[in-house]
């Protein structure tokens, strides 16, 4: 019997509380690490906690690709008493072959529900600062986008508009091959909350 995603989470998160009671160490940590000064300034037992559950966490990405286990969970958004359920990747998982095609076959759905959500409000580019921008460049971004995301708070609603490499999508270093527009939708100002 193939685990499944569901089940590859829950054992994740087990092994991770055994890591961080302990329960978990990995002897070698000090030969990861090249700077010898470092390797002394530094809890080599925190150190080998976190390389323990990184090497677990492998063997399960492993078993992800050799089953076929799928990295996508599904999440619910609710925002003005109106829901979606939408996929994305778990953040402990990795996509296999077809995983893209899942987020990329719910985009329409978001941006529907989006746009049904957000009339009325103004928008504003979630970068190093907040930059408000136009219907027109939300639209631009959305034609661009391969897939999208959304969140909600219960006075603003947060879109990603994702490309590239789902698994390196979040990650600055991942431009401009993978990344994510971070799209804010409020009534008035946006809150400080960091998307």
């Amino acid at each position: 019997m193939t685990y499944t995603t569901q089940q590859l989470i829950e054992i994740l998160e087990q092994e991770l509380r055994a890591t961080w009671k302990g329960e978990r160490i990995l002897l070698s940590s000090a030969e990861r690490i090249d700077n010898p000064v470092i390797a002394k300034a530094i809890d080599l037992q925190k150190v080998g906690k976190v390389f323990a559950y990184q090497d677990f966490r492998r063997q399960i990405h492993a078993y992800q690709r050799q089953h076929k286990v799928s990295g996508i969970i599904w999440r619910e958004c609710t925002f003005s008493g109106k829901s979606i359920r939408y996929p994305e990747l778990h953040n402990q998982l990795i996509p296999v072959p077809g995983d893209k095609e899942i987020l990329m076959a719910a985009k329409e759905m978001v941006l529907d529900f989006w746009r049904e959500m957000t009339q009325e409000m103004n928008f504003w580019l979630a970068a190093n600062r907040y930059r408000p921008i136009t219907l027109e460049s939300v639209e631009e971004f959305m034609q661009e986008a391969e897939w999208a995301e959304i969140d909600a708070t219960q006075t603003e609603l947060f879109l990603g508009l994702c490309w590239g490499n789902p698994q390196e999508y979040q990650y600055l270093w991942a431009k401009p091959n993978s990344g994510c527009h971070r799209i804010i939708a409020a009534i008035s100002e946006p809150s400080s909350i960091k998307v």
